[in-house]
């Protein structure tokens, strides 16, 4: 059982503390949302994970010749995404900026769309069930249903740690940098890192 937990907590931390594109839009987002809406996100991204955590316990060697075929596909359809979120994020923050007017932002996201959002943005992220895989072929193996369970349940937790934790530091940053310029220039810099990395993610 102990072997179960660390084994969960190990895998969590591997996939959650990389930084990708996604990491990157839950700082952004967070940044310029109330906490319970970055809190709401990161939710979504460590439920995904606990997602692709149960398929790789309970489908191990099998998902593997089900995933070779559409690898490529979800990879560009995970870039297209990321894209067109940095290209809506920033066109948001220039038009907010040019209005003059800090009372002219729009809305953020309620942390139940925001969890939605983030959810399927992380599905769509190949790497994630490669990764919990991946590990399952590597050596970890599951004796029963209650160490698959504590597997997941550690993974899941550990990813949610991780993404609370960046979603908190989005949050103090958008404390931070309360001035429209510094606004503007924090949401460029993210649209700018995301695309970098939805490219990187199919070159």
């Amino acid at each position: 059982m102990t072997g179960a937990v660390v084994a969960g907590l190990l895998a969590g931390y591997g996939i959650a503390i990389p930084v990708g594109a996604v990491g990157a839009h839950l700082v952004a987002v967070a940044a310029r949302s109330p906490w319970r809406t970055g809190a709401g996100a990161a939710l979504g991204i460590a439920a995904a994970d606990g997602l692709y955590a149960t398929l790789a316990v309970l489908g191990g060697a099998a998902l593997v010749p089900l995933l070779a075929p559409v690898a490529s596909p979800l990879r560009w359809a995970s870039a297209v995404v990321l894209v067109i979120l940095a290209a809506v994020s920033t066109r948001a923050a220039v038009r907010t900026y040019r209005s003059g007017a800090t009372t002219a932002e729009a809305a953020p996201p309620a942390p139940r769309r925001a969890f939605l959002t983030f959810l399927g943005i992380t599905v769509l992220n190949p790497m994630t069930v490669v990764y919990f895989t991946a590990l399952v072929l590597g050596g970890h193996s599951t004796t029963g249903a209650t160490e698959a369970t504590v597997f997941v349940l550690a993974a899941f937790v550990a990813s949610a740690s991780w993404q609370l934790l960046l979603a908190t530091g989005g949050t103090l940053l958008g404390h931070l940098v309360t001035g429209p310029r510094g606004r503007l220039t924090t949401a460029l810099a993210s649209g700018v890192l995301i695309t970098a990395l939805a490219v990187g993610l199919v070159w």
